[in-house]
């Protein structure tokens, strides 16, 4: 552990819970451990007596968006099982937020607005004074954090950096591999970078585009090639959003995957969920850009193996 990069961490917490106070948002607290998970093909959970460890507060933050919340964010843990990298934990901590009536447009502003509040107060820790217009220097590489940041869609991406078409990567089911290894590392390496529209069936829980159903309203904001966050116009249909989870609990079921309950109750409160937009962003990697930090390891207080 290093007690310096651990006061750094504290303090970056506390600048985006500042940020979300500031504009509005309350902060809530939801249950670690739940019954009926969102089933997800290519995330497995650690088990707890029958119940499950969450990957995300997702379902229980939503639940409280379709009752009436309609501006909340929530700083937790969340667990995914084997997924343990230089860049990933088992155990991690997330920042989720929703607001009612924005789209994942609002999304990236929010983002922006993010990043360079916790820039401006992270650096005036650093040197004593504001600097709004802060970059990040990650890995030998300066990042501007100058509006506007760069976009670019899925379908670009792969026209501008794979070696394959979007539509060649999905037939041969290597999507997540020219994504991980042609794409990322183009991706936020001079000013972050929002990629966004994603192929319809990678998208299990947000809304298609209206205007050509083959994409979703979803993006991922990518800073010094590292993905940081994942965020969409929520699906609220509540019928769609079964048969996408039975999609995802078949992939699963074919693969010889665990296979869990269909969350009824959240299924149930979709029906009240009014137009809504969702992002989930990983605060360990967030300080790993802000310290200059190459791994994980560097910015929590135990790693696994030390427990």
């Amino acid at each position: 552990m290093n007690f310096r990069i651990l006061e750094k961490r504290a303090a970056i917490i506390r600048a985006v819970r500042n940020f979300f106070l500031m504009n509005g948002f309350l902060e809530v607290e939801t249950p670690l451990r739940i019954p009926a998970p969102v089933p997800e093909a290519n995330i497995d959970l650690f088990e707890s007596e029958k119940w499950y460890l969450q990957s995300s507060p997702e379902i229980c933050m939503k639940r409280l968006a379709a009752h009436g919340f309609e501006k909340i964010f929530q700083i937790c843990k969340c667990f995914r099982k084997d997924e343990r990298s230089h860049r990933h934990l088992t155990e991690l901590t997330m920042l989720e937020w929703y607001s009612k009536g924005d789209t994942y447009l609002n999304l990236m502003d929010q983002c922006q607005e993010l990043i360079r509040y916790v820039a401006g107060e992270f650096y005036a820790g650093e040197n004593g004074e504001k600097e709004q217009n802060s970059n990040i220097c990650y890995n030998g590489k300066i990042i501007d954090l100058s509006v506007p940041w760069h976009k670019i869609t899925v379908e670009q991406a792969f026209s501008q950096y794979a070696s394959v078409s979007m539509e060649q990567a999905l037939c041969n089911d290597e999507f997540d591999y020219v994504m991980g290894f042609e794409i990322e590392p183009n991706l936020g390496m001079q000013t972050p970078s929002f990629i966004f529209d994603y192929p319809n069936s990678l998208a299990a829980l947000a809304r298609l585009k209206s205007d050509n159903k083959k994409f979703a309203e979803r993006f991922e904001l990518y800073i010094a090639g590292i993905e940081l966050a994942n965020g969409f116009s929520e699906l609220t249909d509540p019928a769609e959003q079964r048969k996408r989870f039975e999609k995802e609990l078949e992939i699963r079921k074919k693969a010889g995957k665990h296979i869990t309950p269909m969350p009824e109750k959240f299924l149930n409160d979709l029906k009240s969920l009014p137009q809504t937009a969702g992002i989930a962003l990983g605060i360990d990697r967030l300080v790993m850009l802000f310290t200059d930090s190459v791994s994980i390891d560097d910015v929590v207080a135990f790693i696994p193996e030390e427990l």
